[in-house]
């Protein structure tokens, strides 16, 4: 557990210059910022991703199309993205299990993987 004092000396603390990291935990904290700017770029797609899925639903006659929608197809596709992420993820950064480059391991594959999927799911809106 983190005492009163290192959470304030950490929340204190300045970002590390992701340029140039010079030691383990500035590594770490620079591959969670990298994945949480992939992130923040994947949550700015998915409204457009969601619309592109409810306008393909439009065109589809339900009374004869009983298959799940778009939508419902899309939305369970990436709970299970997230899933396969974060479990693969953790599982590269097993490859530092319990040492201090787990971490970095682990956001740097979050990072990459969001990366990916971003550029996937670009390409469906381009052919929707």
């Amino acid at each position: 557990m983190i005492s009163l004092m290192m959470a304030a000396a950490l929340l204190g603390a300045q970002e590390p210059d992701c340029r140039d990291p010079q030691y383990q935990a500035e590594m770490n904290r620079c591959a969670y910022l990298d994945f949480q700017a992939a992130d923040r770029e994947l949550n700015q797609l998915w409204p457009q991703m969601i619309a592109a899925a409810r306008r393909a639903d439009a065109e589809i006659d339900r009374s004869y199309d009983q298959a799940p929608t778009s939508e419902a197809a899309l939305r369970n596709a990436q709970r299970a993205w997230i899933t396969f992420r974060d479990e693969h993820c953790t599982y590269e950064g097993h490859e530092a299990r319990g040492g201090s480059m787990e971490t970095m391991l682990y956001e740097g594959c979050r990072a990459t993987l969001t990366r990916q999927r971003i550029e996937q799911l670009r390409g469906l809106l381009e052919v929707r």
